[in-house]
């Protein structure tokens, strides 16, 4: 396929623009072969036509499809060329804020000139351990390919950093260097990286300057070496500086500035100490304003100087040593002011009285005549004699700039040298990290010693060109144009192998080839050897050497040329640009001389410092001058000159390279005006072109550039397949269906296991795989549109069907109502005329009933206050009289009661002392049992009696039955004879009811007519004073009703303020839980921080005893009290912190780093004092909590204990039931049970049948009792507001005969339910009150305590600060030894407080112990004395066989002391987890632990008890220590420690514990120790082992979150892959086999099974899988926030489906309320987030609610990298990102980016008891515990 048929109609273009650099077009029309011009169409609108040469054919570059537009790598875009380039790193840095981009090897990074969020410790954390091709550009990408594959493959590596001065490469290599040392782990006590950071300012502020590209450029060479040890952990650095550009000192182009540090110290000049020094303003120098130009935008040069003092004091140079150093730099500035005058040609003097000369000389302490003759003098050496010379004025001004510039140099050695004895590390190192920085050129070395050595380099480099190109500026450019051979090499080298792996032919690429400029400068007869010769010539010169090099340079290279109009200038061709370079000073600067003379007057000078700053010149070897160029001129002869020494670092520089593999990072300054963000296309293609990125372009274009994996290729472009071109090998079918798309088999190339494709042909396959989809949406639209206008039809249809029967049904409805309306108005008029008749009849009715009604309540009511009135007198009347004689009685009662009682109590006092003495005595035992023998007799007797009145009993039962019997036949007989009476008055009576009816109906009709008209006559008269009297009652009633109803809406809103302060509280109790949970995590990593300290002590301590190197003598051991000894033994604790301070004492004085010491101490101090403040905290909410559930619980025990009497009850019953039955049933018994049927048994049954109808009545009795004390009850509030609401009355009582008949009225409070309602709320709003008032004691004593803690706390503190002002003020030795006392006197006086609480604790230990004697002494006494008399008083019995019962053991292990060790070693060291959890008992050496602790404390032996936990303590760390990598070990001693921790708490005899615990358990409580201190001590070492359970979990856990949540695809078919042919950098490990989630659920199955299996504690399974799901979601959103290629739709879709699964593993397992849900929560969201509409504002304002588990930086962070996969997909807008952080930005959350996927939640150890008796368990032999015994 040719690339004329890619220019069709609407293809883009770009075209070249005078402003922009490329312009982007739109052919209107297709172009064929032939045509001389394009029709094009700008984005503007206008129609341009490009002429296209007919010789050339050259067509304008065609653009990517939009679908490529900010890939991450250049390379991966279809058509490789500039202004594609160029557009694609514009769109990154400017839409996306991305300033990272790959050109396949080389990273470019493009200057923000901003700070960004993307170089935290988390973002270190996610680039470590990835592969290159699978993270976003970054530099921490690149710094891992080289850290690792130095680590992996021992090979050497450099990272080679460019771009010119100001692009970022500063920066670029700190982040860097930061990364290396956040990977690689700090070894020494101190950060080395925050050391190196913090010698920046000091080497900025003496070797940085302004230029006119940058403000801050380093001005000099250096090499710095990081060392690492064996495991590649940094411990040290070291820094050489050489190539220092001296010229600067005394020399400024226009613009420019002096080194940073001399304007410091002019703006520094007012204050106080710089006042001797006798300094100006900037503009007062000569060597600080020739630039005209003393300050900086934005800079402050006296704020910079306080930070240079400050970095000098934080890398310990003195404060002396520093002001030295700043005279000195005040006598440069005084000596470039020295005014040197012109006699003659040959002859310059200097006055003697020069302000300036004679400050300098001062401050320099030298002789001002000597100084002032030597600076105009020379002195000349011939063979014999010696002649000083006069020299000329620029002589002299030359001379006295040489003296300013070597004394510089001294002073920038001196500085060099202090900040390498600060960063230098006692430990020998393994490998080291080497920068190396000459003018730009940063070079990164990594040298490993053995096997191989290991090489990174990274070289920040620069092509200068500048209005006046010097010396400076020449080398600078030689170097760039070594680099760029290598470079061009390395990428020639790197495609022909791709091309041999893949077994492809390939052809030689054509690129270019610098060597001819290179051996320009370098070969024999170059610049450089032409400039050595004519600096060895005596009248040598610039001129006469320009002259050599036009005649031999300038016919014979074509790099080498010669401005038209000068003679001393030339011009050489680099490959980025011509440069232009001027000869004046070349070969002084060459050559680099001082006089002697100059230098003998200095070292001469009375001043110490200087002194030694030359002093030490004097003692440095030939290779140091080497390096400096520094030296007199006796070795004028055997000096090399700058130029030399340059080209052999550089060629060292190459050989360095050549053997490394390099990484590249090639850095672009976006501008010059540095605004943030913002782009200038014209210098951005100078750079371009400048550093090489274009050339890799080039390279790549002219081979295969796009490379696919067969896989990638099929799922891709699947679309242009047809079913018949699928074959089973997926290599096969991608060849044929090339074979028919692409005819020119030229055009690519089938490897292993890519295909490669030339330049535009993976554009060519995206427009024939869009016109396919293309075609296939149109079809798809076809159709959708036949059927919805299809739709549309039949809906119209069926709508005018529905119309016109709901027209037809409509007329038929009009005519049907006006039938029913005229039928209507008949029924109404009917029904009206009916409703007036009976109303008037209704009226006149009701009026009537109405007077009758009020007539007969007054005469009732009359009567009835009468009858109350007169019963209350008599009422009153009694009560008074009663009460009145009742008190008169009571007074009388209680004096003769007190009388009684007092005469009692003397004769009880009287006969306690008698029954004292007695009881003390044997005859009163004696006595007693005499008594309970006669009581035994007499019950005999009485039993005796019983039986015979039995007997009695029932000869009269049988006589009663016969009487009955003839008794019954008589009454018979008379009830026969009354039925035949009744039967007779029966008939007669039926007649009189009749009669009666009628007479007493016609009675009350008289009646009634004669009441009603009197009734009627009277009511008239009455009824107004009746109607007004019921209106002031019903008004009455109504502010009564109102007042009430008031008082309750006060009481609603005092119940409501109640509910409020409660809810307030409870909310307050959460806030206070939260704050205890943050305070036990902060005390959980403050206890893992010194667990760390003590490992690292421990093997510091141990590679010291390996070494054998340091021996300490015996005197430096402090040695420890008595009372230390004990209480460390007692106390782990206290144990922990002598630890600490003998460790102090051992070390040797001169390592000793008190400050750390005393930090660390203060550290464990308060920490201590945090968790005892937390316990305490703890407990008191315990307890709170526990008497709550007491309180709850008082109602259930009563019930039990009311159950428990029933039943008890019923035993007695049922006991009581057999034995009579017994008794009855007997064979002894003389009397029988009567039999079924005989007359005794009919008698029995009628008294039990009459006896029950008796209870039935009395039951009725009762109930009916029961109502009317109801009523009665009800008709006392008849007058309140209850009473009125039910209205109760005299008539209204029903009697007892009505009880039966069902009432309507007052139903509602017939048993007085509102009063009860009423009462019962008044109870809880008691009960409320009394909770807010326990709530609120427990506030108060919480603040109380609260603030007590805080007070004391605060005069630690001042105490702390007082001691610590007055030891600053003492010097280091004494500071030292008072530090040392003050620690020894703390210590001493916690000890003796210990000890004082010992003593008193041991002395009330003692004293219980002799009471608990006593009371044995007298229980054993008791207990013998009854056995005594129970023999003498038993009969002789029968000789009865006693069984051998089986041995009962005591839950204990006998040791012998000693065999702690063997017990250790085969317990715990050489326990196999995986064995022991498969066979034997879960948890079977806690359980042995304890048994034995048990066996300790039985003997009371407190020793054993120390020696064993202690020892259990170290074994088990040490294994974790050994084999805490090992999940299953982790588990199993994490499961082992807490089922200790929890059997310390069960048995140590705690009522709150002995609660969970069986009888039998609590027999085997503890009873001599109190081991809460160990409790602790365990709490701690599990928090540990769970951490260290977490990291190793995380280990595993974390290689395989990437690939099976994000890379691997599970919903086949619905992701679509970008056509971005990455291509793959280094891999830096190899090819695995995919991880799907299906392998994560196993592994997260296989740690559940293990920890069941372990039998850990419910509470901690679910705490260790909410972290291991919170680690899940951590990584998976950080890759996500680094990966552009991940964030799509699609992607999307394949998140929710794994988290997904994640959710249905947990449901499976019953842990869905664990707390692991929401831990995945934000990787949900971020998800959706992906998924979602992303267009209006409305959309915004839904993610905005959607995502609130996101901070904004992470959903603008989304939204930024969100990437279509299909073309039809659309970005996300600038507009609709910046309408998201409009919505947010009062959002209170994290502005952080990344997640802290090392976060490791705290942990709660809930009390878990054990059902495992321990007299049960047995002990298998398999473990060799023999020597352990069963008590």
């Amino acid at each position: 396929m040719a690339g004329y048929e890619l220019y069709t109609k609407h293809a883009r273009v770009w075209l070249p623009d005078a402003v922009e650099v490329w312009k982007s077009a739109k052919l209107v029309k297709d172009y064929t072969s032939g045509d001389q011009t394009l029709f094009l169409q700008l984005e503007d609108g206008t129609e341009v036509q490009y002429k296209v040469d007919p010789r050339t054919h050259n067509l304008p570059p065609l653009r990517n499809p939009n679908i490529l537009v900010g890939e991450n790598d250049l390379t991966a875009l279809s058509y490789l060329n500039e202004p594609a380039v160029l557009h694609n790193i514009k769109v990154r840095f400017i839409d996306s804020k991305l300033i990272y981009t790959y050109c396949g090897i080389v990273l470019v990074a493009v200057n923000p000139y901003e700070s960004l969020p993307i170089y935290e410790a988390d973002i270190i954390h996610a680039y470590n351990g990835q592969n290159m091709a699978d993270m976003d550009p970054h530099i921490f990408a690149v710094a891992e390919e080289a850290y690792k594959q130095m680590a992996r493959d021992q090979q050497n590596q450099s990272i080679i950093v460019s771009g010119e001065s100001g692009a970022g490469k500063t920066v670029s290599a700190k982040y860097a260097m930061r990364y290396f040392a956040t990977v690689s782990g700090l070894s020494g006590e101190a950060n080395i990286e925050e050391r190196v950071l913090a010698s920046n300012p000091i080497m900025e502020a003496l070797g940085n300057a302004k230029t006119t590209r940058n403000d801050n450029s380093s001005r000099f060479g250096k090499y710095i070496e990081i060392g690492f040890d064996k495991k590649h952990r940094i411990i040290g650095a070291h820094m050489r500086t050489y190539l220092l550009e001296k010229s600067r000192v005394v020399y400024q182009t226009h613009g420019e500035r002096n080194y940073h540090i001399f304007y410091q110290l002019c703006a520094s000049s007012h204050l106080p100490e710089f006042q001797p020094f006798k300094l100006g303003g900037a503009d007062d120098f000569h060597c600080t304003n020739q630039g005209q130009n003393s300050v900086i935008d934005g800079v402050d040069d006296t704020k910079e100087m306080c930070s240079t003092r400050r970095a000098l004091s934080l890398l310990g140079i003195s404060e002396s040593h520093q002001m030295e150093m700043y005279q000195i730099l005040a006598a440069i500035l005084h000596l470039s002011n020295v005014e040197v005058k012109e006699h003659s040609q040959d002859r310059s003097s200097i006055l003697a009285d020069d302000a300036h000369l004679v400050v300098f000389c001062e401050l320099m302490g030298v002789p001002c005549k000597e100084m002032a003759h030597w600076l105009c003098h020379r002195k000349l050496k011939a063979t014999t004699e010696t002649y000083v010379k006069c020299v000329s004025k620029t002589n002299a001004v030359n001379g006295r700039d040489a003296l300013a510039k070597h004394i510089y140099a001294r002073i920038f050695s001196w500085i060099v040298g202090c900040i390498n004895n600060v960063l230098k590390s006692a430990v020998k190192q393994h490998s080291f990290i080497g920068v190396l920085d000459i003018y730009g050129y940063v070079i990164i070395f990594m040298f490993v010693h053995f096997p191989r050595f290991l090489n990174i380099l990274s070289s920040f480099t620069r092509f200068e060109t500048f209005d006046i190109n010097s010396f400076e500026q020449f080398c600078i450019n030689y170097a760039n144009e070594k680099l760029q051979q290598q470079f061009n090499l390395h990428v020639f080298k790197l495609e022909q192998e791709e091309y041999m792996k893949e077994q492809i032919p390939w052809t030689l690429i054509d690129f270019y080839d610098n060597q001819p400029c290179i051996n320009l400068i370098e070969a024999k007869l170059g610049i450089l050897d032409l400039l050595d010769e004519e600096c060895k010539m005596p009248q040598g010169s610039d001129g006469s050497w320009s002259q050599k090099m036009y005649n031999t340079l300038l016919k014979q290279n074509d790099h080498f040329d010669k401005p038209r109009l000068s003679n001393t200038a030339f011009i050489i061709h680099h490959f980025a640009d011509k440069v232009e370079y001027q000869c004046d000073g070349f070969l002084e600067k060459n050559k680099d001389t001082v006089n002697e003379e100059q230098i003998h007057v200095l070292q001469n000078s009375k001043f110490d410092f200087l002194l030694k700053l030359f002093e030490g010149n004097e003692k440095t070897t030939s290779s140091s001058k080497s390096i400096t160029g520094k030296s007199g001129r006796s070795q004028r002869g055997n000096k090399k000159t700058v130029g030399m020494q340059f080209r052999q670092s550089l060629h060292l520089l190459m050989d360095t390279l050549n053997a490394t593999t390099p990484h590249y990072v090639r850095c672009i300054k976006p501008n010059d005006h540095k605004k943030p963000f913002s782009l200038d296309p014209e210098r951005a293609v100078q750079q371009l072109r400048a550093c090489g990125i274009l050339e890799t372009i080039r390279i790549s274009a002219a081979g295969f550039p796009s490379r696919w994996t067969y896989q990638e290729f099929f799922s891709r472009y699947r679309v242009l397949m047809k079913q018949m071109d699928v074959l089973p090998d997926g290599k096969e079918t991608c060849r044929n269906v090339l074979k028919k798309l692409i005819q020119d088999q030229n055009l690519y190339q089938f490897g292993k296991n890519k295909i490669f494709f030339r330049a535009g042909q993976v554009a060519f396959l995206e427009k024939l795989r869009s016109e396919q989809l293309r075609r296939a949406c149109v079809s798809i639209q076809k159709t959708i549109r036949c059927w919805s206008a299809r739709k549309k039809y039949l809906r119209m249809k069926q709508s005018a069907n529905t119309i016109q029967r709901h027209v037809r049904g409509h007329q038929a409805r009009c005519y049907v109502n006006c039938l029913r309306r005229t039928r209507a108005a008949v029924v109404i008029q009917r029904n009206v005329r009916m409703w007036a008749a009976r109303a008037r009849y209704h009226k006149l009715r009701s009026a009537s009933v109405v007077i009758q009604c009020f007539f007969r309540t007054y005469a009732a009511r009359k009567l009835y206050y009468k009858l109350v009135y007169e019963q209350k007198a008599l009422v009153i009347q009694k009560w008074a009289k009663g009460w009145l004689a009742r008190k008169h009685y009571q007074r009388t009662r209680a004096n003769i009661i007190l009388l009684q009682s007092c005469v009692r109590r003397m004769m009880a006092k009287k006969e306690l002392k008698k029954l004292k003495v007695n009881a003390r005595s044997v005859e009163h035992f004696k006595n007693l049992n005499v008594g309970m023998e006669n009581k035994i007799m007499q019950l005999q007797h009485k039993i005796d009696e019983q039986h015979k009145e039995v007997s009695e009993l029932g000869e009269r039962m049988n006589a009663a039955a016969k009487t009955q019997a003839m008794e019954q036949e008589r009454h018979c007989k008379e009830i026969e004879n009354l039925h035949r009476s009744e039967q007779h008055a029966q008939a007669k009576a039926k007649m009189l009811p009749s009669l009666l009816e009628q007479l007493s109906f016609l009675q009350q009709e008289l009646e009634n007519t004669c009441r009603e008209k009197e009734v009627l006559e009277e009511q008239r008269k009455i009824d107004k004073e009746q109607t007004q009297l019921v209106v002031e009652e019903l008004n009455m009633k109504n502010s009564l009703l109102s007042n009430e109803k008031e008082d309750l809406d006060k009481l609603i809103q005092k119940q409501t303020q109640q509910l409020t302060d409660i809810k307030g509280q409870m909310e307050n109790k959460e806030q206070l839980e939260k704050e205890l949970i943050e305070e036990r995590s902060r005390y959980q990593r403050l206890s893992n921080e010194h667990l760390h300290l003590e490992e690292l002590h421990k093997d510091l301590k141990e590679e010291l005893e390996s070494s054998g190197k340091e021996q300490w003598s015996p005197r430096s051991q402090k040695p420890e009290s008595d009372y230390s000894s004990k209480s460390a033994e007692c106390s782990p604790i206290l144990g922990s912190t002598y630890e600490r301070t003998s460790t102090v004492d051992k070390e040797p004085p001169s390592t000793v780093d008190l400050p750390l010491l005393l930090k660390l101490q203060r550290r464990v101090r308060e920490s201590e004092r945090e968790k005892q403040s937390l316990q305490r905290q703890l407990d008191e909410k315990e307890a709170q909590e526990e008497n709550y559930a007491e309180e709850e619980k008082t109602e259930l025990d009563l019930e039990t204990l009311k159950r428990q009497e029933l039943e008890s009850e019923n035993k007695k019953l049922k006991q009581d039931l057999s034995k009579l039955r017994k008794s009855l049933t007997s064979e002894n018994s003389e009397l029988m049970p009567p039999a079924v049927g005989s007359t005794t048994y009919g008698i029995l049954l009628e008294q039990l049948t009459s006896s029950n109808e008796e209870l039935e009545m009395r039951k009725e009795e009762v109930l009916l009792l029961q109502s009317h004390l109801v009523r009665q009850d009800a008709m006392k509030y008849k007058d309140s507001a209850i009473g009125e609401g039910v209205k109760l009355e005299l008539g209204d009582l029903p009697s007892f005969q009505d009880l039966d008949r069902s009432t309507d009225i007052h139903t509602l409070n017939e048993d007085g339910e509102l009063w009860l309602a009423y009462e019962g709320l008044k109870e809880t709003n008691r009960i409320l009150e009394c909770q807010m008032q326990t709530l609120e004691k427990q506030h108060r004593e919480q603040n109380e305590k609260l603030q007590d803690e805080v007070n004391t706390l605060k005069e630690e503190k001042e105490q702390q600060q007082k001691l610590l002002a007055q030891t600053l003020v003492l010097p280091e030795d004494a500071r030292i030894e008072a530090g040392l006392k003050l620690e020894i006197t703390r210590l001493t006086n916690e000890n003796l407080e210990l000890m004082v609480q010992q003593d008193k604790q041991d002395k009330a230990i003692s004293n219980l112990k002799k009471e608990l004697q006593l009371y044995m002494n007298k229980v054993i006494q008791f207990e013998a004395n009854q056995k005594n008399t129970h023999l003498m008083t038993s009969t002789p019995a029968k000789a009865v066989s006693i069984p051998r019962k089986e041995k009962e053991y005591q839950g204990m292990l006998e040791y012998k002391e000693g065999d702690e060790n063997r017990l250790v070693k085969n317990l715990i060291l050489d326990m196999k987890a995986r064995g022991v959890a498969l066979s034997f008992l879960p948890g079977l050496p806690a359980y042995v632990i304890f048994m034995c602790l048990r066996y300790a404390d039985h003997v009371n032996d407190d020793q054993r008890v120390s020696t064993l936990l202690n020892s259990v303590l170290c074994s088990i760390k040490g294994v974790i220590k050994r084999r805490g990598k090992d999940f299953g070990v982790s588990s199993f001693w994490l499961a082992n420690t807490c089922r200790l921790l929890h059997c310390l708490r069960q048995y140590s005899g705690d009522e709150t514990f002995k609660t969970h615990n069986t009888s039998k358990q609590n027999e085997h409580c503890l009873t001599n120790f109190e081991l809460t201190e160990y409790q602790n001590v365990f709490g701690d070492l599990a928090v540990q082992i769970y951490r260290q359970l977490i990291k190793s979990m995380e280990d595993i856990l974390q290689p395989l979150i990437v690939s099976s949540m994000l890379e691997q695809e599970s919903v086949h078919g619905v992701l679509g892959s970008k056509p971005t042919g990455m291509r793959k950098r280094s891999s830096s490990s190899p090819e695995e086999e995919a991880v799907t989630v299906e392998v994560l659920l196993q592994q997260l199955g296989h740690w559940h099974i293990t920890m069941c299996q372990h039998e850990m504690d419910s509470d901690l399974i679910k705490q260790v899988v909410r972290q291991q799901f919170y680690v899940i979601c951590a990584v998976t959103l950080n890759q996500l926030l680094l990966r552009k290629d991940m964030c799509s739709w699609s992607k999307g879709l394949q998140i929710r489906y794994n988290v997904w699964q994640l959710e249905e593993w947990l449901s499976e397992r019953d842990m869905s309320n664990c707390g692991a849900k929401e831990m995945l929560e934000p990787l949900v969201q971020a998800a959706q987030l992906l998924q979602v509409k992303k267009k209006t504002e409305a959309d915004a304002q839904a993610i905005c609610n959607m995502c609130a588990g996101l901070t904004t930086a992470q959903i603008v962070k989304v939204l930024t990298l969100y990437t279509p996969v299909v073309e039809f997909e659309e970005r996300v807008t600038t507009t609709f990102i910046t309408t998201i952080k409009d919505i947010l930005k009062d959002r209170e959350n994290s502005s952080t980016l990344m997640m802290d996927a090392k976060k490791i939640f705290s942990v709660t150890l809930s009390f878990s008891p054990s059902s495992v008796a321990l007299e049960t368990i047995q002990i298998p032999t398999s473990l060799n515990l023999g020597f352990l015994q069963h008590i």
